[in-house]
């Protein structure tokens, strides 16, 4: 069966050959937008001898993403007899194809597509120091817009063809220059209207313009997201996140891990922010927070797991000291303004019925909190600025509630517990952002609640 494009693909296509310089295709998760403009770069690439790039915030997202995923695809779908001829160098990271030009093995020209990740300082001079004819910047709601602005200083390459740059995302905030630049038609910096609205083309591109090529399932799981999730990857919209927000999509994926590939934590907390909940049952309480955070041996701090949710005290108290077993824990942290003793005694009680049958201590660090949450997470969200804490995957409920922190406020609908557990647990491994908060007299040491010390249990 012959390949064919969507409908949506081809107004892509439509849009990369028109006037305009720099074309971003927005909108929901698998839609198309990547295969439709990894297409058009090995097209222009075909048509005469060039270099082009393909850039994302991370060199390990883009091979994964592209390299091993999305331009096999390409060439296996869109150019089968060509890709046979075609040649990856994994020791500089670029793609070799036959162009258009070539008349024999012998004298064949040829075109390459470079791939690298900005993170990478050294790797980026490299790819930086040549010219290029297309500069397509994957995932770009995730790259700052200084490091889009070197990026575009080798959007150069005297070629027959014209100068082209691509992007493409997940939508993220509306302060955002992605949003300021295609949207708006605004510079990023001084906020004023760009000299050439028309050189900029924006597109949607939703999963439902692609149905086709995806299984009924996938829109069932989008479906069933919670609000804001399914805003961004289903329908694509920009989320109107306040300027004075704390956290932005674009700094939460930005750092986000998801292949799994983090280094060995060198310690590791459960968190707990309890609320008055006596079980799933009762939709009147809060939920209680309860995270699971690691120290990296690379000194970041790694969001692991959530576990919150709605808990009478014995359940999530046997929920902690279990995460504290599964992930061979350092400490259990959780604050006491609510229930004061209470929690340590929910905590004594399921490490006593724990020790029953393992042995061992589940020390226990009790934090009060002395100052409004906004104050405490203010040193926190600074931290992810300073690119410092990673999540390990998607925590949509937990991340919902810390982009509703602002510099004026908790702006979300309910109590944010779990964001509440992240702050204390990274106050607790970061101690020197949060002077503040630790007892008088200095930093307090867990207490232990039960049997002998951890280091002594690991032996």
């Amino acid at each position: 069966m012959t390949f064919q494009l969507t409908r949506k693909q081809e107004a892509q296509r439509d849009l990369m050959g028109s006037d305009a310089a720099h074309v971003m295709a927005f909108g929901g998760s698998r839609s198309g937008k990547t295969f439709g403009f990894v297409r058009g770069t090995v097209t222009r690439a075909v048509a005469h001898p060039s270099r082009h790039v393909m850039l994302r915030y991370r060199f390990n997202a883009i091979k994964t993403s592209i390299i091993l995923d999305t331009l096999p695809k390409v060439m296996e779908l869109c150019f089968p007899d060509l890709a046979p001829k075609c040649s990856m160098d994994k020791t500089d990271w670029f793609f070799a194809i036959p162009t258009d030009d070539s008349n024999s093995r012998h004298s064949r020209k040829w075109s390459e597509i470079f791939f690298g990740g900005l993170d990478d300082k050294a790797r980026t001079e490299k790819i930086l120091g040549q010219e290029y004819a297309t500069v397509f910047l994957n995932e770009c709601s995730q790259i700052p817009w200084a490091s889009r602005n070197i990026a575009m200083t080798r959007l150069a390459q005297n070629t027959p063809l014209r100068l082209k740059a691509y992007y493409d995302c997940n939508p993220p905030g509306m302060a955002h220059w992605t949003y300021r630049l295609f949207i708006e038609k605004r510079d990023p910096d001084r906020r004023t209207g760009i000299a050439n609205p028309s050189n900029y083309g924006a597109l949607l591109m939703n999963p439902a313009d692609n149905q086709e090529n995806l299984p009924p399932s996938y829109m069932e799981e989008l479906q069933a997201m919670n609000e804001a999730m399914r805003r961004r990857f289903l329908l694509g919209q920009f989320a109107d996140l306040s300027e004075s927000a704390l956290w932005t999509l674009e700094l939460l994926d930005q750092q986000r891990i998801v292949d799994g590939n983090i280094p060995e934590m060198v310690r590791i907390v459960i968190a707990i922010d309890p609320s008055g909940a006596s079980g799933e049952e009762d939709k009147r309480s809060d939920e209680v927070g309860m995270v699971v955070v690691g120290l990296g041996r690379d000194g970041r701090g790694y969001l692991l797991e959530d576990l919150s949710g709605r808990m009478g005290p014995a359940q999530w108290g046997k929920a902690a000291v279990a995460a504290f077993d599964r992930y061979e824990a350092d400490c259990i942290v959780a604050e006491e303004n609510f229930g004061g003793a209470m929690v340590a005694e929910v905590i004594r009680g399921a490490a006593t019925d724990r020790d029953r049958k393992t042995g061992g201590q589940v020390p226990y660090r009790a934090v009060h909190a002395s100052r409004g949450k906004i104050v405490r997470a203010e040193p926190i969200s600074a931290l992810y600025d300073q690119q410092k804490i990673s999540h390990v995957g998607y925590f949509p409920d937990l991340e919902d509630q810390l982009l509703a922190m602002t510099t004026a406020g908790y702006v979300g609908s309910k109590s944010p517990d779990r964001a509440d557990a992240l702050v204390w647990a990274l106050a607790h491994l970061f101690p020197a952002m949060t002077k503040k908060e630790a007892p008088e007299g200095g930093h307090r040491k867990p207490q232990v609640l039960r049997g002998r010390t951890r280091s002594s249990a690991r032996r």
